[in-house]
């Protein structure tokens, strides 16, 4: 068969199919072009999924009537400009767009009709391509004082084959919000609004430029709750920075939905952000559970390839392993940071869950009004309510005894506590610390100050405006996993040597990447090395691991480089172990604590990082504040 020269439409549908997957692929292009336009605000509409009607409208610089014609040509574009000597340099972009291949690319396969008044112009021009059909340039009637109005009918009208792929209405409209969505976390100062089938779907108005703005935006697409629980990231390395917010880990999800990454102010997909932020969140989440993150990194436009493929939706780090240390440095600062806190969230479902009960009794009606009257509690204590005369229904637990109440700490605080007090404090000797000192009233804790154990299981605590319930196993467990952790970074990993090194086989490009790790290997109690192409040598392995499958630790390391650059096996099994040897050495459900010793784990819990959370994800306490028990109570 000979060679032939395709005719330019055909080229240009084949380019719609990289360019234009689907009608969120399409808004994605043209909001890219109105951001480059300097768009303060953006208004999309779209109708039948996107495949009907699309509409995108801003507010940029426009265009002029000279350059309508040539903006639906392939590879033209107002983004890229040759240097002095004379070369287009596709290693500095600083634009969303630079290809020039969307609007000819849209044109092609639909009927696209763009008008836009230039900033400055006194006339608004149109032009309409319908198939790869290019009308003439004719005057047209615009609303604003410039920007463009772009209008997209019947997208692949021009390819019917492409709408036999197309989801339903409802799973295109679900993808073009989710897209602008992305648009608006990466763009805090741009205002957005977006209908779909003439329903207000999201109204956005333009923040404030920084952090607090950004958060904002995130709050607004994300919800409020995730700016409650949000950590703030801004770390540089290397002239890397890395900015953004990060959710508790208590504040988590079933799924890796709600993980962003930008780049530059673009929304990208990577897999290095799923990995990053599973080695930086896995002390402290299931498996099955994943963190809330919104990531911005901003580098040198020389450092990161973003002509990976026509949809720019991919990146290519020059130092990917730069950019995934400082992620995981990052997170796992901030998350030390954040200390005892649990996610606001943790109180909010188990009010609740209070709220969603019904009355535990069945059959149980109150035969009167037990406690105060609607005249208040002052009335009931002077006698304005008599109790009758008749017993009360006897309720179970009412009337038991609870594991443990201790006194109030007002005044002496009794031997023991004075003790856990003062050490608390410094090295001083109690009864000076207490004779030298003002008088402190241990409700100012953050956590504060132990009254009672219920069940021999969870500890009540008060504090001054509210609650503390702390599961005591859960809470101890992660303590003494982070003794365990500190301790084994400060003296190292105990190996084993193995009476016979064991081999084992890989592919060759396998071995190649698991032997470059051979130093972290080594300080994690893995000794290896080369033992001819395609094979790796194991001759010790961690003390803590016990007797374990050497070959399938290598292989599941081998795995773990190739899919996120780091020996996470490893890490994770030597953190597994840390954790089971910390659930079966911690304060069990079940033990009777005295006052010291909870007031104790109160203390030691304020002072360790990470104790909102057990070593699986699970909170450790609940904080109930007083409005909320009042408005459980009817009292607000």
């Amino acid at each position: 068969m000979p060679i032939r020269r395709l005719p330019p439409e055909t080229v240009n549908r084949i380019a719609a199919g990289e360019v234009v997957e689907r009608p969120a692929s399409a808004i994605k292009e043209l909001v890219d072009n109105a951001i480059d336009a300097g768009a303060t605000r953006i208004e999309v509409e779209a109708h039948g999924g996107g495949l009907t009607r699309i509409l995108v409208a801003d507010d940029g610089c426009g265009l002029s009537p000279e350059e309508l014609p040539v903006a639906i040509e392939r590879h033209a574009t107002s983004k890229l400009a040759p240097d002095a000597d004379g070369l287009w340099d596709l290693l500095r972009i600083h634009t969303m767009g630079f290809r020039g291949e969307a609007l000819p690319s849209i044109g092609s396969v639909a009927r696209l009709q763009i008008s836009s008044r230039a900033k400055g112009a006194k006339d608004a021009f149109s032009i309409l391509v319908e198939g790869g059909q290019v009308g003439e340039v004719a005057p047209a009637a615009f609303p604003g004082p410039h920007g463009a109005r772009i209008e997209v009918r019947d997208l692949f009208y021009a390819t019917p084959a492409r709408l036999k792929f197309m989801k339903s209405e409802r799973a295109e409209a679900l993808a073009i919000t989710e897209e602008i969505k992305r648009q608006a976390m990466a763009n805090e100062s741009v205002g957005f609004s977006l209908d779909i089938d003439g329903r207000r779907v999201l109204r956005l108005p333009p923040e404030h430029p920084g952090p607090q703005g950004r958060l904002a935006r995130l709050a607004a697409v994300l919800g409020r709750e995730f700016q409650e629980n949000a950590l703030e990231i801004d770390q540089t390395r290397d002239g890397v920075r890395l900015s953004g917010f990060a959710g508790l880990p208590t504040y988590n999800r079933g799924n890796a939905a709600h993980q962003y990454l930008f780049v530059n102010g673009r929304p990208v997909r990577d897999r290095l952000l799923q990995g990053a932020l599973r080695a930086a969140y896995a002390d402290f989440l299931a498996r099955d559970r994943h963190p809330t993150a919104a990531l911005y990194v901003t580098l040198e436009p020389t450092e990161v390839d973003v002509n990976v493929h026509p949809a720019k939706a991919e990146v290519r780090f020059r130092d990917p392993a730069l950019v995934r240390g400082l992620i995981v440095g990052a997170l796992r600062h901030a998350l030390a940071g954040a200390g005892h806190r649990a996610s606001t969230t943790v109180a909010a479902q188990a009010l609740d869950s209070i709220r969603a009960q019904q009355s535990p009794f069945p059959g149980y009606q109150p035969q009167y009004q037990l406690g105060p009257s609607p005249a208040g509690f002052s009335a009931w204590r002077e006698g304005g309510w008599t109790p009758p005369t008749q017993r009360p229904m006897d309720l179970p637990g009412l009337n038991e005894v609870s594991a443990r109440v201790e006194p109030g700490y007002g005044g002496d605080l009794g031997g023991a506590v004075r003790e856990a007090y003062a050490a608390a404090f410094d090295d001083r000797p109690p009864t000076d610390y207490l004779a030298t000192s003002p008088p402190f009233d241990p409700v100012d804790y953050p956590l504060g100050a132990a009254r009672a154990q219920v069940h021999e299981t969870y500890i009540v605590a008060q504090t001054r405006d509210g609650m503390v319930i702390v599961d005591q196993h859960a809470a101890h467990e992660r303590l003494v996993y982070e003794r365990m952790k500190g301790e084994m970074a400060a003296g190292g990993v105990t190996r084993q040597t193995l009476l016979l090194p064991e081999v084992v086989d890989l592919d060759p490009a396998e071995a190649e990447r698991v032997v470059a790790r051979a130093d972290e290997l080594a300080s994690l109690g893995l000794v290896i090395e080369s033992f001819g192409p395609g094979a790796v040598l194991v001759r010790e392995t961690p003390a803590l691991l016990g007797k374990t499958d050497a070959a399938a630790l290598v292989r599941d390391i081998a795995d773990d480089l190739a899919e996120n650059g780091a020996a996470l096996a490893l890490k994770e099994r030597l953190e597994e172990v840390c954790s089971t040897m910390a659930c079966h050495g911690s304060v069990r459900a079940g033990r009777r604590l005295n006052g010291a010793e909870m007031n104790a784990l109160l203390r030691e819990m304020e002072a360790t990082p990470h104790s909102g959370q057990c070593n699986h994800g699970r909170p450790t306490y609940v904080e109930l504040k007083l409005a909320d028990i009042e408005k459980l109570f009817g009292r607000r």
